[in-house]
């Protein structure tokens, strides 16, 4: 009876779908794979949502995706973006943006989203940290942090910024170091941020601030190591320095209220990434497929249309390694000038000739926001997200 058992047991696996991460990339994997009729186990290592260093921009495909997967941002108290401006030292240039966009919380968006898969039909483990997963035949195992384990015949690894043992990204050179911190602006500061993400270049990295929900505004920041303060309060002297070589945001922050004990903060952040191939059985998508510079706007949108084509190739019977192939090859021209235009924005050379960059950013703006959209490159994938 034994092997009667196993066999049946291995059969039943051929539906299961296991996804690691519950962040916007495995929750969009989660939402469209249940609707399809499919057994899905989402598991989380963080019991409930919480505030994630990140832009929380919303480009238009983000937007799209989203309604796609039943989450209105409106209701939620998103923040509307059209505009956005470039500040640098004493100067400041505007351009509208070419698509309609929004700003909300990664705690909101990633409640809102853990809600609906809960409410599609996706088992969600909470508070469950994966400390391995290997393939064991042509079944995956994950090793959860009780020892006990997890298996399925496919896996999303959408966990994020943190690497799963085995599965790791290269490391950073750059060691970029990201922060992130909320603030309530004075009366007239949050009028004037009022509909706009702003840019603003210091160097040895970039920050953006704009408006999120509740009338709050959301600063994060990434800089090289080598550039941060040594000693004491490294955000302190940070944000201070920032303050001094762009008084743009020193405006912004006069008379601010920090909203945050201390900022949220993350290390070795491998921009530029992007995978080149993966396992029969494991599609990887979000961060883990891809880590577009901040300086794009671009993150959600990324997981969200990697989750959306892997959901669909997996659909679709198409091998994962085969998938992850041709979302790289895909991607890697958009990946490629948000390198470059993330670099030549912060080089000595920019910065001596800033005058005329602000004068030519709106135009400028305007084209490297329509090129290094995902929605532009290659992947033609079905409407996995639709009700």
């Amino acid at each position: 009876m034994a092997p009667i058992q196993l066999t049946q047991h291995r059969t039943d696996l051929h539906d299961e779908v296991l996804i690691l991460g519950g962040g916007v990339a495995g929750c969009a994997a989660s939402i469209a794979l249940a609707r399809k009729g499919h057994r899905v186990t989402l598991i989380e290592r963080e019991p409930t949502p919480r505030h994630k260093v990140c832009g929380e921009f919303l480009s238009g495909e983000a937007l799209e995706d989203l309604h796609a997967l039943g989450i209105d941002v409106a209701s939620l108290g998103a923040a509307p973006i059209d505009h956005v401006r470039l500040a640098a030292a004493r100067r400041a240039a505007e351009a509208p943006l070419p698509f309609p966009a929004a700003s909300l919380t990664r705690k909101a968006l990633d409640t809102a989203l853990l809600a609906e898969a809960v409410a599609t039909g996706v088992k969600v483990e909470r508070g469950r940290s994966v400390q391995g997963l290997q393939r064991v035949s042509d079944v995956w195992q994950a090793t959860l942090d009780d020892g006990t384990t997890r298996e399925a015949s496919t896996v999303f690894l959408a966990t994020g910024k943190h690497d799963l043992r085995g599965h790791s990204r290269p490391a950073d050179p750059q060691r970029w170091v990201a922060f992130k911190m909320y603030f309530k602006l004075s009366p007239g500061q949050t009028a004037e941020l009022s509909r706009a993400s702003e840019l603003m270049l210091y160097p040895g990295g970039y920050g953006g601030i704009q408006p999120v929900e509740d009338g709050i505004a959301n600063l994060c920041c990434v800089v090289q190591h080598k550039h941060l303060p040594s000693g004491g309060d490294r955000w302190v002297s940070f944000l201070e320095k920032m303050q001094r070589d762009c008084p743009h945001l020193a405006m912004r922050l006069a008379g601010a209220e920090p909203l945050l004990a201390k900022p949220i903060a993350i290390t070795h952040i491998p921009y530029g990434f992007l995978r080149r191939t993966t396992e029969d059985g494991l599609y990887c998508i979000g961060d883990q497929a891809a880590v577009i510079p901040s300086f794009t706007g671009d993150g959600i949108s990324i997981a969200l249309h990697t989750a959306r084509c892997a959901v669909a190739a997996y659909l679709a019977g198409e091998p994962a390694p085969i998938f992850q192939a041709r979302m790289r090859s895909a991607l890697l021209a958009q990946m490629r000038l948000a390198e470059f235009a993330a670099g030549g924005l912060n080089n000595s050379f920019a910065r001596a000739v800033l005058p005329f960059c602000l004068r030519v950013w709106p135009g400028v703006m305007r084209v490297t926001a329509k090129l290094t959209r995902v929605a532009q490159q290659g992947v033609v994938a079905p409407d996995a997200l639709a009700h």
